[in-house]
């Protein structure tokens, strides 16, 4: 306890410039919050894929359709579970500024192949009577007020139905919720979009399927390449991290993007904070001198040195983190349609808090090394 008032004192000296290397360290982990969680949001998806499943899409673009036999003749491969075909819909609700993330699935494989997304089971046994069905997200029937039963029109910019109009009337048959996942997305039968659309009938977009080994999943994807080799759609089988991974690397390699600022962000807060540490033992001197002279060890001064870096490095970095993950959620929740999982994922807390030890323990480094290679009359001299 005989060092918490000195450490205390120490802190006090300069209370500017405390004031302002603190504020410095909990700018950086905040800007570090926010870029992690603007990585997750754009590859998050990526990360949470099953590693079961493997995606299988036209090999020129995911733009072109593929033939719904397809789906059939990928089911009857040994080693496939389930299969499911999905196709973009591109829906909208009243107006073009709520857009919604809406597939068309294949409603009797579809929460086969993905159980995290099934409703309840009376919600489910809804979903497979009626042809106008849709399953929502919780986060999007929060926000518009559905409800089980409910009649809402959705809209798509290109999926027109075949009287020429662009909406389409679904009822609500269920809700699903994925606690800290994405619960964003509409679901509509198949059945019903293909029937009712305009163009491209009987054509499917991606298929889906899962596999019962994913130790076979590099064996099984040339399989069912192979299959559909020099056919007027050839395809192109990856895993579906791989495919989802594909969607964020279409604006350049996001880790390394947020990898390059952080570091430039954390070498400017390791500049400031030593320069610190490093004015604050050089105006001290005399009295580290005294204090040695009166009994304390290298050791123990060494100690509180660096417990002052470290206290403000840690103290600076957990406010840094928490309002940088609080403000993350802040604009996800403008943002959700777009960015779902705009949040801080767990290990980037873990990280923060070892870049927090780091660069603490870093930025008094020098200056310990000055006190323990000093002898007390050295020091005494230098005042």
């Amino acid at each position: 306890m005989k060092y918490l008032p000195l450490l205390w004192a120490n802190l006090r000296r300069k209370p500017l410039r405390t004031t302002l290397t603190f504020a410095s360290v909990v700018i950086a982990f905040q800007l570090f919050g926010l870029l992690e969680a603007v990585n997750y949001a754009l590859t998050g998806g990526a990360d949470l894929a099953g590693q079961d499943r493997l995606v299988t899409q036209h090999h020129v673009s995911i733009i072109l359709s593929l033939p719904s036999n397809y789906l059939a003749r990928i089911r009857t491969l040994d080693g496939v579970r389930s299969a499911t075909s999905d196709n973009w819909f591109g829906g909208f609700f009243q107006d073009e500024s709520n857009q919604l993330t809406t597939y068309a699935v294949d409603h009797e494989s579809f929460f086969d192949v993905y159980p995290e997304f099934a409703p309840p089971d009376a919600q489910l046994k809804t979903w497979l009577a009626t042809r106008t069905s849709v399953v929502v997200g919780s986060e999007l029937a929060k926000r518009y007020g559905w409800k089980v039963g409910d009649r809402i029109p959705l809209r798509s910019s290109f999926a027109r139905h075949r009287d020429g109009s662009d909406s389409w009337d679904l009822d609500v048959a269920g809700i699903y919720d994925i606690k800290d996942g994405d619960n964003t997305n509409v679901f509509l039968r198949y059945d019903y979009f293909n029937e009712g659309r305009n163009f491209d009938r009987d054509s499917i977009g991606w298929i889906v399927l899962r596999i019962a080994d994913p130790g076979r999943a590099t064996e099984i994807s040339k399989q069912i390449d192979a299959m559909f080799a020099n056919s007027s759609a050839e395809t192109k089988t990856t895993t579906e991290s791989a495919f989802l991974q594909g969607y964020a690397n279409m604006m350049g390699n996001i880790g390394a993007i947020v990898s390059a600022v952080a570091a430039a962000v954390f070498f400017t807060m390791l500049l400031v904070t030593a320069n610190a540490m490093a004015q604050s033992v050089r105006e001290r001197v005399r009295e580290i001198a005294v204090m040695r002279t009166i009994g304390f060890s290298n050791g123990g001064i060494v100690a509180l040195v660096l417990l002052e870096g470290l206290g403000i490095t840690m103290i600076g970095g957990a406010l840094g983190l928490w309002s940088g993950d609080a403000a993350a959620r802040s604009i996800g929740a403008r943002l959700t349609q777009y960015l779902p999982l705009m949040f801080m994922p767990p290990n980037a807390f873990v990280i923060g808090a070892l870049l927090a030890v780091g660069l603490g323990a870093l930025s008094c480094a020098l200056p310990c090394a000055q006190i323990w290679r000093l002898e007390i009359v050295e020091q005494l001299r230098r005042t």
